[in-house]
């Protein structure tokens, strides 16, 4: 796995925050998460309101530029950015381990269709932690993605 861990004040720390991430993202990481919060509140789905806030707290500081299309655009990627927001929020005993659960996987089923094509031991390894999941947290990260989509805008490009 890349490790990457930007600082705060580094430019892809803030530049992705603040005002870009991918093709994928017609916004920065902090108003697309307003955004996935909205549509919680809106859909009155407040079981997701504390993931909805921490979903992408650690991606910042995994922004890279992964390929020429990154570099082209002055866009980012972000591999493994929910494992990340994950290990940041691990430890808070305020924060449900529904909530922990649903921000380290959020990413899961897109993960798990991408790799099948692109790295099938990445889709190996994705897949085994799906199938550990119970139905109930499959639906709900199912539910949460729609939210994620959601937030994401209209694509750029």
């Amino acid at each position: 796995m890349l490790e990457v861990n930007n600082s705060f004040f580094s430019k892809a720390n803030l530049m992705s925050l603040f005002f870009v991430q991918n093709k994928w993202h017609q916004h920065g990481v902090l108003i697309h998460t307003f955004r996935v919060v909205y549509y919680v509140i809106k859909a009155n789905d407040f079981k997701f309101f504390t993931a909805a806030l921490l979903h992408d707290i650690g991606k910042p500081s995994t922004a890279w530029k992964k390929d020429d299309e990154d570099i082209k655009f002055g866009e980012y990627s972000f591999t493994d950015h929910e494992e990340r927001s994950y290990q940041i929020i691990k430890n808070w005993t305020f924060i449900s381990d529904y909530t922990k659960q649903i921000v380290r996987y959020h990413y899961l089923i897109r993960d798990i269709k991408k790799s099948k094509t692109e790295d099938i031991s990445r889709y190996d390894t994705k897949k085994k932690i799906w199938d550990t999941l119970d139905k109930n947290m499959q639906e709900d990260l199912a539910v949460f993605l729609h939210y994620d989509d959601l937030g994401k805008g209209k694509k750029r490009r």
